[in-house]
């Protein structure tokens, strides 16, 4: 199916199927809804055919180029069915699936997340290692039974609602700190797991800490080969930077258009909407760019820097907007909307920190695009 009729299909489908869509937990309330409603409409989409299109047949999809999986995520944030951030995690997560599993595990697994019957979470973050994600310190030792894990994995987000984890360990000790990473996908349910979750200053306990204390992973749930857990990490990466934030930029331009329909008269300076709008078309141009060099079969790599500078400068640009034409709602509202509101914009603030901070971004676009040395 080519991306004109699809898009036709499936718009006419949300609007045939809108009532039964948004449930009984429409989005805008808890995290506890917001999951639950981004189940409800993954279950409705897959058994429909929708959240099948733009994924490989062998792992349960209806193939087809991957734009129309990304018209599928346009389409459900801007008629705020789903929360972004959440519904990003199938594809952050399903590609690498695809790419390092076993054929065997990829095709019992992601029919699951796609069908929204399972929640995965990304294990690579630890509060020793920072922002070098190579010193990770969780390892894994090989026993009769399998991989035990022993280690702490920190702003994991969602850990709490996870059935599954795509995690990092140690398994090495070779002089390459990248070398010796294995990457394992682990049923969260296992005995030696601790999850605590961890609550925001916009209120929602979006990531958590992850203990394992002698954790057993079969050997077959190695993602690729032991010691590919790198590679692994970094096919994972560039998703997670790039078209993963393609619905996010509908749900900005959606903010927008209510933002200027909500503003009192005369609160709003109009050069200042004109700097945000050019700010959110030239990330929806750059992120445009990236699906279409997705589709096409190319490679994503240190590139993604770029998409992800660009979101945080204009997530953060429309919400100060927000809070300069909304401030009495947003300090002192009391009702749905201005909760709303007040929560978006305080969330907005770790849009340089999410996914990688922009220093950290900055970086990568410095050594690895520009060829300006390394920052030591």
């Amino acid at each position: 199916m080519d991306l004109p009729v699809f898009r036709a299909a499936l718009d006419d489908w949300l609007d045939e199927h809108d009532a039964e869509l948004r449930g009984e937990h429409a989005a805008g309330g808890s995290l506890d809804d917001h999951m639950d409603q981004l189940s409800h409409v993954k279950r409705t989409a897959y058994d429909a055919g929708w959240m099948r299109w733009g994924w490989p047949e062998h792992v349960g999809g209806l193939g087809g180029s991957s734009l129309l999986r990304a018209y599928l995520g346009e389409a459900l944030t801007s008629r705020d069915l789903v929360e972004p951030g959440i519904y990003s995690m199938t594809e952050v997560l399903v590609p690498t699936m695809i790419d390092y599993a076993s054929p065997e595990l990829a095709a019992l697994m992601v029919p699951r997340m796609l069908r929204g019957d399972e929640t995965w979470c990304q294990g690579f973050s630890e509060p020793d290692a920072g922002s070098n994600l190579a010193s990770l310190a969780c390892r894994a030792v090989r026993s009769d039974d399998g991989w035990r894990v022993t280690g702490q994995k920190v702003w994991t987000s969602l850990a709490q609602y996870a059935q599954r984890c795509v995690l990092l360990v140690r398994t090495g000790t070779t002089e390459s700190a990248h070398r010796g990473i294995t990457a394992l996908f682990v049923d969260m349910d296992t005995p030696g797991i601790t999850v605590r979750p961890i609550e925001t200053m916009h209120g929602a306990p979006e990531f958590c800490e992850v203990f394992f204390d002698d954790v057993v992973v079969p050997f077959d749930r190695m993602l690729g080969d032991e010691g590919q857990g790198w590679a692994a990490a970094m096919d994972l990466l560039p998703f997670e930077r790039s078209t993963a934030l393609w619905h996010r930029a509908a749900y900005l331009h959606r903010r927008l258009e209510l933002l200027l329909d909500a503003a009192p008269a005369g609160s709003l300076d109009p050069a200042r909407v004109g700097e945000v709008t050019q700010l959110l078309y030239a990330f929806r141009l750059r992120s445009r760019a990236t699906q279409y060099r997705m589709a096409s079969g190319g490679q994503l790599g240190a590139e993604t820097s770029i998409d992800k500078v660009l979101l945080a400068t204009v997530e953060q640009a429309v919400f100060d907007l927000a809070e300069d034409a909304l401030a009495d709602q947003i300090v002192l509202g009391d009702d749905d909307a201005a909760e709303r509101w007040r929560s978006e914009f305080l969330y907005s603030r770790a849009a340089t920190i999410y996914g990688g901070s922009a220093e950290i971004q900055r970086n990568i676009i410095a050594r690895r695009l520009l060829d300006l040395g390394s920052d030591r």
